[in-house]
């Protein structure tokens, strides 16, 4: 009987190394099958989810409440599993080089606690060879076993998207591989107890990490070449989501648009592949062209912001402007690396007040990481503009009319009466004399109609 096969008949355990917005939702669902340990240093999160709370909001609370998984933040208690995933986060530094920190450590923590018979899955996000030449040798020294002797090790790169409902771990196909063709195999049906639209064999270890690292290079490159037309045909006066939609009639043209890309995974990634190619001796141009391009994105948006303001004719030193959104993506608590924060960075180096709402956004992470505390929306009022840069479902039932209550000199009366006057000269005059600058940097509402009730419109 194969280490498959006595986990299959609870003869033996998975564990997950890292309960993140990754993590957590894997162990969920092998925990329908088999039994689980979830491992997580961080005793505060274990705590939520030992009380049903989901911090994540990936599968919510009542999955919580009712999964079987065995949480704890007791490292030893990893010696009770054979099958060992890792799902840590890949980060990198300030320089933008790597930090394989968090995976070095999930190493340490979980060699001292390797058991002989066992496999090792690692699922985080790395650039070809960190797997066996930076993971293995410490599970070797802290374990004081041999690699291919006393325990196998594999890759799996994740490919959950954090706040996609849609796309889920059991309806994406998962990329396996393994050490040898045994360890390959094992590995392969231990997936597919959970993922139910296939298994995708890769051939090596280096194959798997390299066909991760390249599906969020090549997702940052297409998005940056949407982010340079933006800039281009903002210049030339042109609507960049007319022209897209436009374009998008094609069969074959690939549908991306302009945005703030930050988040752990496409505004990081990349940066892992350059790394190691400057290593072997090559220096990426398209790649770190495109990252460029998104990293300035930020204070893009911010000068454009405040380009409109000048053209209202508001005081820029002193300016109060409101953010919808401060998370790296919609419908999505997870703050890191959010972009969102270099326009606030930016606008603050004007003299303005920025105020942020977000209800998604996880307030202890937004303290803790960027030092923001959240207004509500009622603290929204006598703004100079208003920026709308995550388009959460919660701001989908704001309408323009209440934005116009928002700022500093147009309120309900005076909207009410410009829009009871469709044409004449009242009308004219409420567009012709409009300070209600409008950032609206996804397109979530209607530029003509936004145009037509007298904003100040600019998006990406």
């Amino acid at each position: 009987m194969n280490l498959y096969d006595k986990i299959v008949c609870n003869e033996e355990k998975i564990s997950l190394v890292g309960l993140g917005y990754v993590g957590m939702p894997i162990a969920v669902a092998f925990a329908k099958k088999v039994s689980v340990i979830g491992f997580d240093v961080n005793k505060e999160k274990i705590k939520q989810y030992q009380n049903g709370i989901d911090p994540t909001k990936e599968v919510g609370n009542e999955v919580i409440k009712n999964t079987t998984v065995d949480f704890t933040s007791d490292e030893a208690r990893l010696r009770e599993a054979k099958f060992h995933i890792v799902a840590v986060p890949t980060p990198v530094k300030d320089d933008r080089t790597p930090d394989l920190t968090p995976v070095e450590s999930a190493s340490k923590t979980l060699g001292r606690n390797l058991t002989k018979g066992s496999i090792v899955v690692f699922e985080s996000t790395v650039y070809p060879g960190v797997t066996e030449d930076i993971c293995v040798p410490i599970l070797e020294q802290e374990s004081g076993l041999k690699c291919g002797v006393d325990f196998k090790v594999g890759y799996s790169p994740e490919r959950i998207n954090p706040g996609d409902h849609e796309h889920r771990l059991e309806t994406i196909i998962k990329v396996v591989s393994g050490m040898d063709k045994e360890t390959l195999d094992i590995v392969a049906k231990v997936y597919e107890l959970v993922v139910n639209v296939g298994i995708y064999k890769a051939e090596s270890i280096k194959v798997a990490e390299a066909a991760k690292v390249i599906e969020n290079s090549q997702r940052d490159i297409n998005i940056a070449f949407m982010n340079e037309l933006s800039i281009i045909f903002n210049k030339m006066g042109i609507d960049t989501k007319a022209v897209l939609d436009a374009a998008g009639t094609k069969w074959n043209f690939l549908k991306f648009s302009p945005g703030l890309v930050g988040g752990h995974c496409i505004g990081v990634d990349p940066y892992y592949l350059t790394y190691k190619a400057e290593q072997m001796g090559y220096y990426s141009q398209i790649i770190l062209s495109g990252r460029k391009i998104n990293d300035d994105m930020g204070k893009y948006v911010a000068e454009s912001t405040v380009k409109k303001m000048i053209k209202a004719n508001k005081q820029i030193n002193g300016a109060k402007v409101a953010i919808f959104g401060v998370t790296f993506k919609e419908n999505c608590p997870d703050v890191r690396n959010t972009k969102v924060v270099d326009v606030i960075k930016e606008l603050e180096e004007y003299g303005i007040e920025v105020k942020i709402v977000d209800p998604v956004a996880d307030k202890e992470d937004l303290w803790h990481e960027y030092k923001i505390i959240p207004c509500d929306f009622d603290q929204i009022k006598e703004m100079d503009a208003v920026v709308f840069a995550v388009p959460h479902k919660e701001f989908s039932t704001i309408n323009l009319k209440d934005v116009k209550s928002m700022y500093r000199e147009v309120g309900f009366d005076q909207l009410s009466v410009m829009n009871e006057v469709a044409v004449g000269s009242e009308f004219e005059v409420a567009i012709e004399n409009n300070d209600c600058v409008l950032i609206d940097i996804k397109g979530m509402f209607n530029r003509k109609e936004a145009e037509k009730m007298g904003f100040s419109y600019w998006r990406l």
